[in-house]
């Protein structure tokens, strides 16, 4: 799938972590934000359900948020957001499978029985009967 990039708000910062004095110097973590409700290259559909698999990476404005700083070079954690974009599309651009409802097997039963008479017993076993004579 291709993402237009001139859809995309690219923004740089310094990133953390282990790198010594470069990573007081150099900004290679990349930042990439794309409203989503302007992001008419998405079908609806897709739209939508990226809206609800992305909602942590949402912010108040509509924007996906992904940064990346894995690697020490701006180019390549720039590249590596828009493959962690294309990757969330893709994801939503597939439509659920539908849940095809199915009776429960003769064991699954069984077993759900066996198991609540256990608690029963277990339970049954707490109260304390004294002697009646």
């Amino acid at each position: 799938m291709h993402i237009p990039r001139d859809r995309l708000t690219i923004r740089f910062a310094r990133s953390g972590g282990p790198g010594g004095q470069n990573v007081n110097k150099v900004e290679t973590k990349a930042e990439v934000r794309l409203r989503i409700a302007e992001a008419d290259w998405i079908p609806p559909a897709a739209r939508a359900r990226l809206q609800a698999i992305g909602s942590a990476r949402i912010n108040r404005d509509g924007e996906l948020v992904i940064t990346s700083s894995r690697f020490r070079s701006q180019s390549r954690n720039l590249e590596d957001c828009i493959e962690k974009l294309r990757r969330l599309i893709e994801a939503a651009s597939a439509r659920p499978r539908r849940r095809v409802p199915t009776r429960p097997t003769r064991a699954s039963r069984e077993d759900r029985l066996k198991a609540k008479r256990r608690r029963s017993e277990r339970k049954g076993r707490r109260s304390w009967k004294g002697d009646d004579s």
